[in-house]
């Protein structure tokens, strides 16, 4: 099977295609960007082979070696479209730039190409809806870090064809993934249980009920999870978090879980967006 993964965001889903025997074509604006792309997978494979082949390292190079070799690079995705099976996409979560890809990627297609987006925002049948192959378009939302994460979101439109929904499911399971099916619905099952859920922190917080540190500990505690909701806002990235709230309250506006947080959007208005900034809801040095 041959599968173009668009965008950097991507490229460890690449790597781990690679790994299980498919051959990835990495697409992206630039070739420095590839290029940067490419040495991260080989430095992920090289530390995935050190502990895989511990005691065989020759075994090791020849999976690092075998792997690369499966994927090539190109900036150019309607030019090596045409002998693809699999298209998943992962650029900029924006529904605009979307359409106009697969617009154009629809042309040059093979008729067989199954498109799939990546999004964790937007409603896949509204990117669906710039190609003429709403049968063969899905959505397949992978979770950070790939290899790690055994979940993927397979998300079925009202045109989405049994057969493309099965060939998608069959493809995430050789990639050793557990999928799990939900419709079309805004922030598919993860987030959306899961953003609603750190937007009631923020709000907590904000009528003083509870400090930022005590809630994050009470979660951890209580509830079990590895973060709290604060740490997993700042890892998330605030402005992404803020973009997906933005989108869903467009769609729903009198949807009490939607409501625009004033904390989020002063904080991404100062440019501190978490861990990657340097300062969100903490600071980080």
């Amino acid at each position: 099977t041959s599968g173009t993964c668009i965008k950097c965001t991507l490229r460890i889903s690449a790597k781990v295609a690679a790994a299980t025997g498919h051959t990835v074509v990495l697409v992206d604006q630039t070739e420095d960007i590839l290029a940067k792309s490419k040495k991260g997978i080989e430095e992920s494979l090289r530390r995935v082979a050190k502990k895989k082949f511990a005691e065989n390292p020759k075994a090791g190079d020849e999976f690092v070696e075998k792997t690369l070799s499966s994927i090539s690079t190109s900036t150019d995705a309607a030019s090596v479209v045409h002998s693809t099976d699999l298209v998943v996409e992962a650029i900029v979560e924006n529904l605009k730039a979307k359409n106009e890809l697969f617009k154009r990627l629809d042309k040059f297609a093979s008729e067989h190409t199954i498109f799939a987006s990546n999004t964790s925002s937007l409603q896949i049948t509204n990117i669906a809806n710039a190609t003429t192959r709403q049968d063969r378009f899905a959505g397949l939302h992978f979770f950070n870090p790939v290899p790690l994460m055994k979940l993927v979101e397979v998300i079925k439109t009202p045109m989405t064809s049994q057969k493309t929904y099965e060939s998608l499911i069959d493809f995430t399971k050789v990639l050793g993934k557990h999928p799990v099916s939900c419709k079309d619905t805004p922030g598919f099952i993860v987030n959306r249980l899961l953003i609603p859920y750190l937007m009631e922190a923020i709000r907590l917080y904000e009528r003083g009920d509870a400090s930022k540190e005590d809630i994050d500990t009470a979660m951890k505690l209580g509830a079990g999870y590895p973060l709290g909701p604060f740490e997993l806002l700042d890892y998330v990235g605030l402005d992404t978090t803020k973009f997906i709230m933005d989108g869903w309250y467009e769609m729903d506006p009198k949807n009490p879980l939607f409501q625009p947080i004033p904390s989020l959007n002063k904080l991404v208005a100062e440019n501190k967006f978490g861990k990657k900034s340097g300062e969100g809801y903490y600071k980080y040095k």
